[in-house]
């Protein structure tokens, strides 16, 4: 998924005062990598930035629909230095976690940041690929997940498992940000994963089940100076295909060719989706009482080659998870629309950021 580093933002206090003197030399993302599962499931430590992205949509037993979004960031700080002290941490664990209720018209998030100095948090232990105190992604089997979370008020348990093989996004799975060497990411997704558990609102556990999509990335790069923001999407159809794209925007007002996607078949086969393959118009606006975000919550889509054009709009329209130092807006959303003359509906997640302000720690100096 394209999140570049909303980690590094989240981070960026703590990392102030864990970073040392020395910037350390990070690995790049280049052409050659050869993806290997379940290695690549677990942590990249060489690389600066990394995130295991679950988001989904799911039917309550009583009928309610939900959305959810649980994500876990690490952010490299130290690279291969010896420590005498626990609290020379190599990397800083993050994590957030939403529910939509959509049928009741609420949005919970909350967020987490540990420097795991006492395992409380940390990456790949055993079965564990990234936890922060009881909030848990674990490997359970081939294409097997558990989340686990918990907050105040809401909680989300829940066995995934993957209906088709993993997909890689860009060019040999290595997805193209910018112009440059390196500015790129190791980028692959799970497009449907079968899901199945509870969730718990106001005290109140329910059994669930839906869909999950999964995207795993690792880095060493940012936003460039020209570089505002970015609209992510994916979307799982009820004819078992599913869409991932992302557009960057500039400063200018115009989008940055590397902008990007995948669609994925029926049978599992990945065609990528270049700039030039498709059109992505924001429609209505939804104004965030608690930033002043302008977010477009509607969106036309249209991708010429696939003879696709869909209508896309938020489940709802507050979804914005207002953290320190940067908000963004993570959340559910329909797609209705027509494909090769028939029609085609879907369901999925949108985020976009930079919409709210500056993205602090994310960006490239300006060194005009």
């Amino acid at each position: 998924m394209n999140r570049f580093f909303i980690s590094t933002a989240i981070a960026f206090a703590a990392l102030a005062a864990t970073a040392p003197a020395r910037e350390p030399d990070w690995a790049l993302s280049l052409p050659g990598w050869q993806y290997e599962f379940p290695r690549d499931h677990f942590s990249h430590p060489d690389f600066k930035t990394e995130w295991w992205y679950f988001t989904g949509n799911l039917t309550a037993a009583d009928g309610r629909e939900l959305g959810f979004q649980l994500t876990f960031f690490r952010q490299g700080v130290r690279r291969g230095e010896e420590a005498d002290t626990r609290f020379a941490v190599d990397d800083i664990k993050l994590a957030h976690f939403a529910v939509t209720d959509i049928t009741g018209r609420k949005f919970r998030f909350a967020q987490k940041v540990s420097r795991g100095s006492f395992g409380e948090a940390g990456f790949s232990d055993g079965d564990r690929i990234a936890w922060i105190d009881d909030w848990a992604l674990h490997l359970t089997g081939p294409g097997r997940f558990r989340l686990e979370a918990r907050d105040a008020d809401f909680a989300l348990v829940l066995d995934l498992t993957a209906e088709k093989e993993p997909v890689f996004h860009g060019e040999d799975g290595v997805s193209r940000k910018a112009e440059g060497e390196g500015r790129a990411s190791h980028y692959y997704s799970f497009t449907r994963l079968a899901a199945e558990g509870t969730v718990t609102l106001d005290g109140r556990e329910t059994a669930v089940q839906g869909w999950s999509w999964f995207d795993q990335e690792w880095a060493t790069n940012q936003l460039t100076e020209n570089q505002t923001g970015w609209d992510w999407l994916s979307l799982q159809f009820e004819d078992n295909t599913e869409l991932m794209l992302f557009q960057i925007r500039l400063k200018d007002g115009g989008r940055d060719p590397f902008s990007h996607g995948t669609w994925i078949d029926a049978d599992g086969n990945a065609v990528p989706i270049k700039d030039g393959d498709f059109e992505l118009v924001p429609g209505r606006v939804w104004r965030s009482k608690d930033t002043g975000g302008d977010y477009p919550v509607e969106w036309k889509l249209r991708i010429p080659k696939l003879d696709l054009e869909l209508e896309v709009t938020a489940a709802m329209d507050e979804q914005e998870l207002v953290l320190q130092p940067i908000a963004y807006w993570e959340g559910s959303v329909r797609g209705r629309g027509m494909r090769d003359g028939q029609a085609v509906r879907g369901r999925g997640y949108l985020e976009m950021t930079g919409y709210a302000g500056g993205l602090v720690g994310l960006q490239a100096p300006d060194t005009r």
